[in-house]
């Protein structure tokens, strides 16, 4: 069948049906009917894409709605009094204490998005073959899509193996740690403190989710026996730190908490 515009062309040249605003009319009321049994009727996948769509169109049209409705809205002025400050230097006299709102928003926001002055801004890549080692299995050893983590790495204390059959990466319970050597760069002082879980690993978002600890990583670790406080007075269970060694060569983690 051909891809022109030969409907187009057919209605330049001979016109449009008599009843055709009629139709369409009719489509448009039907439509309604249509959608409805359609979303009745779906399942699995396409009634997952349909929703969506649906529910696009109905957000969409509830924006407008509300444009609209912001449009119509009549605004009663009242009679100025005499001495009085327009709206904009109204917050004047609450300046100091909103800069120092926004501060600890920004403090806040940057802490979110991992952005501190890290010990270790470069990290040296390594490769697949020094960080995982094949394991061949099967009856005839013809299999190799196992893999053994060479380095230190953390597991919490809620995970469970899967069955050998279906583990694809093996983590050995030798190189598996707990705690780490953290430094506290404004005291001075290094304490053994608890690990909490891998935030990144600079080498791979893999080693990130398998928990792999290399050089530069960042962990995320319990520092409420520290006694830290925020501003307003809570105390604060768990901060970053850095890793400064290569645990997997020294036997330990040394790390810097990123103040």
């Amino acid at each position: 069948m051909p891809q022109h515009d030969y409907i187009e062309l057919h209605q330049k040249r001979f016109g449009k049906r008599l009843d055709t605003e009629e139709r369409a009319r009719k489509k448009a009321a039907r439509q309604p009917h249509e959608l409805a049994e359609k979303a009745q009727n779906l399942k699995g996948l396409k009634a997952k894409m349909f929703n969506k769509e649906r529910f696009k169109e109905k957000a969409l049209m509830k924006k407008q709605m509300l444009a609209h409705e912001e449009k119509d809205i009549e605004v009663n002025v009242e009679d100025v009094k005499d001495g009085a400050v327009p709206t904009y230097l109204l917050d004047r006299e609450q300046q100091q204490q909103s800069k120092v709102l926004t501060n600890m928003l920004k403090q806040k926001r940057q802490e979110k998005a991992g952005k501190w002055d890290v010990p270790i801004a470069k990290v040296k890549q390594m490769s697949e073959g020094e960080m995982f080692q094949v394991i061949e299995s099967g009856k005839r050893k013809q299999k190799s899509w196992k893999r053994r983590i060479n380095k230190v790495c953390f597991v919490p204390e809620t995970f469970t193996r899967k069955p050998p059959k279906f583990e694809r990466y093996i983590r050995p319970t030798g190189l598996r740690f707990k705690k780490a050597n953290v430094t506290h760069p404004e005291l001075k002082t290094t304490f053994s403190l608890p690990l909490l879980g891998v935030k990144k690993n600079p080498q791979s978002a893999l080693y990130t989710t398998l928990g792999v600890i290399t050089k530069g990583t960042v962990l995320e670790v319990n520092v409420s026996e520290l006694g830290l406080v925020t501003q307003t007075g809570k105390v604060i269970w768990s901060k970053y730190a850095q890793v400064t060694n290569n645990p997997e060569l020294d036997g330990c983690i040394n790390a810097t908490l990123l103040v």
